[in-house]
């Protein structure tokens, strides 16, 4: 999952949208060098990316992706989720229209900043100046993303271009994503639970 589904599947408590950040910033074992309170954030973020790796949608997902890009097949979906997220926002979220929950949510990781790791600190402050979570609702910034992550890559001429995948199966893609998200939230509400932060 990307950053919208994270955010979204951490709640209300303001700690776990934290970590549910930060979790995309620390490796080895929790807490990582987090505050106690984000670190269990981060522990829901691992959990979720765990299910979502064993989840039969995601797995579909993965398996329509090219084998020229299947190695890149687990980002491509995380991204084409959090598309699907955002263009049916009010399905799973119809209490609060997507740019104020997003603005909400760049408040408080600013707000919140110094308690982040230093690491993400440039990717909160471009991720809130250029509105990223309500801007995935259009798939095409999808595919400016995924070119911008992909020209990072040591061959990045093997992944660049690899929107185009979203286009040509964008029925079958939204069709996993929804019985994906579905499933996603009881997860991750049960999860919180556990950690104390339903």
């Amino acid at each position: 999952m990307n950053f919208l589904a994270h955010l979204w599947l951490a709640g209300p408590d303001e700690a776990m949208r934290l970590g549910a950040v930060a979790g995309d910033f620390v490796k080895g074992p929790l807490p990582a060098g987090l505050p106690d309170d984000i670190a269990r954030g981060a522990e829901l973020h691992r959990a979720i990316d765990r299910f979502a790796d064993e989840h039969p949608a995601f797995q579909r997902s993965r398996a329509r992706v090219s084998d020229a890009r299947r190695r890149f097949g687990g980002v491509m979906v995380d991204m084409f989720y959090d598309h699907f997220l955002a263009a049916n926002w009010a399905d799973y979220h119809a209490d609060e229209p997507l740019p104020v929950f997003a603005a909400r949510q760049y408040a408080l990781l600013r707000d919140h900043i110094h308690r982040m790791p230093e690491a993400s600190h440039r990717v909160v402050m471009r991720m809130s100046e250029t509105d990223w979570l309500t801007s995935y609702a259009d798939a095409g910034t999808i595919e400016y993303a995924l070119d911008r992550i992909a020209s990072r890559l040591s061959r990045p001429e093997a992944f660049v271009g690899c929107g185009v995948e979203l286009r040509e199966q964008y029925s079958a893609f939204a069709a996993d994503s929804s019985e994906f998200l579905r499933d996603v939230m009881g997860f991750a509400l049960a999860t919180r639970g556990r950690l104390g932060r339903a």
